[in-house]
């Protein structure tokens, strides 16, 4: 399991006009099952994408294809994790 934090490194009137092509390459990855959840920080300086993937490479190579990336629009921390415990027994079977 992976989360991406996304640091905006240009103003928000540049990462807004990326925005819809970014929310296009969530959609596709959600729809390969790619992606478990995902949304803006609070305040607005960057995102959050939790990424379902058997390696780091994997979790580059679909970041790669990001707008945002693309465009130069943030950095990307990446965190690898195993989790260990959950809220509910459906999403634990969904995450294995």
């Amino acid at each position: 399991m992976f989360i991406a934090i996304l640091t905006y490194k240009k103003p928000l009137e540049e990462v807004d006009r990326f925005l819809q092509a970014h929310r296009d390459f969530l959609t596709v990855h959600y729809a390969a099952g790619d992606l478990i959840t995902s949304g803006p920080q609070t305040p607005r300086v960057g995102g959050v994408i939790m990424l379902k993937a058997n390696s780091r490479a994997a979790v580059d190579a679909i970041l790669a294809q990001d707008p945002f990336h693309i465009h130069d629009i943030a950095d990307y921390q990446i965190v690898e994790f195993t989790p260990t415990k959950f809220c509910h027994e459906d999403l634990k079977s969904f995450l294995e």
